[in-house]
């Protein structure tokens, strides 16, 4: 067993990211440095054999939190709404662990090392939602010319969790961190604060979202000690596409200094003819270059 772990999840649908997310790590020499543990959220036995043979382990994943079955509806994918929040649980023995959604892949190991560090102490490492150029999630409607609602995606979630309008309001002009890409250390506070508010977004609120909603409570409100990483640490494509750099063979920011991308991360999809491409890999769509040109590129790992 080595110190630190990289955990995922997925259930049979999304076993082809899954399997492309494990290969981006194996590529790299020092991923020999890090455990791969995979949560079973619905993997054919033949998925889990091929996983087997790349991983240290595979455990089925649970409802850590009892959730009402109406709101489950046999989706049991939703179970990495509740289990990331609980990885000691199922991984026990690891220094750190290193959670990253099965939609997105690591591009630069770079990004790898900086999370483990940035949840050294204790800290809480993760992105949030917010940079040069990405899409703004906020929603505004303007009354009689001057006065402004304005709906952001944690006030929705906030609302809908029925957690209260004085947290609601905090979050309501946060940055949104996004829980796809995160690290912990295994005696982090984080885990508990995480937990207690996870119990309380899912007793009201929808499954999806709500661990999102309850660590973004951990951070804005209950003020964990937390360690914000650059974009280019979980580069979420639907907000912004990268560029690619065709003389080094590498995606990266499309802003200057064009930083080459760690983890690319394909949540909320990226769409072409009504088609997603995490569920389609022969979509291409255009990226622009560092050199200016427009060319048709797939954004899954392995795809030339």
């Amino acid at each position: 067993m080595k110190n630190n772990t990289i955990v995922s999840l997925a259930d049979s649908n999304y076993f082809n990211l899954l399997n492309e997310l494990v290969d981006s790590i194996i590529q790299f020499t020092k991923s020999s440095e890090v455990d791969i543990c995979i949560l079973d959220a619905g993997l054919t036995n033949e998925q889990k054999n091929i996983l087997s043979k790349k991983v240290k382990e595979i455990k089925k994943a649970q409802w850590d939190i009892e959730v009402p079955g109406y709101k489950v509806g046999g989706k049991e994918w939703l179970k990495s709404q509740v289990s990331r929040a609980f990885l000691p649980k199922y991984f026990p023995g690891y220094k750190k662990y290193l959670w990253i959604d099965c939609d997105a892949w690591v591009h630069d190991w770079s990004s790898v090392e900086l999370y483990f560090r940035a949840c050294q102490d204790g800290k809480l490492g993760i992105t949030q939602t917010m940079g040069p150029g990405y899409r703004i999630m906020s929603k505004v409607k303007w009354l009689f010319g001057k006065f402004a609602i304005i709906k952001s995606q944690n006030f929705k979630h906030a609302i809908g969790s029925n957690i209260g309008m004085e947290k609601a309001r905090k979050l309501a002009f946060a940055p949104h961190i996004n829980i796809g890409v995160f690290s912990l250390e295994k005696n982090s506070k984080c885990w508990d604060v995480w937990q207690k508010n996870l119990k309380k977004t899912l007793s009201k609120g929808k499954i999806f979202g709500s661990e999102g909603l309850a660590i973004n409570i951990a951070v804005y409100h209950d003020n964990v000690d937390v360690e914000f990483l650059p974009l280019n640490c979980n580069w979420i494509t639907s907000h912004l596409l990268p560029k690619y750099d065709n003389k080094n063979n590498t995606f990266v920011e499309p802003f200057l200094p064009n930083e080459p991308i760690g983890i690319i991360h394909l949540a909320a999809g990226l769409w072409k003819d009504k088609k997603d491409m995490r569920l389609n890999k022969g979509i291409k769509i255009n990226i622009k270059t560092t050199e200016g040109k427009i060319i048709q590129k797939s954004l899954r790992f392995g795809v030339i």
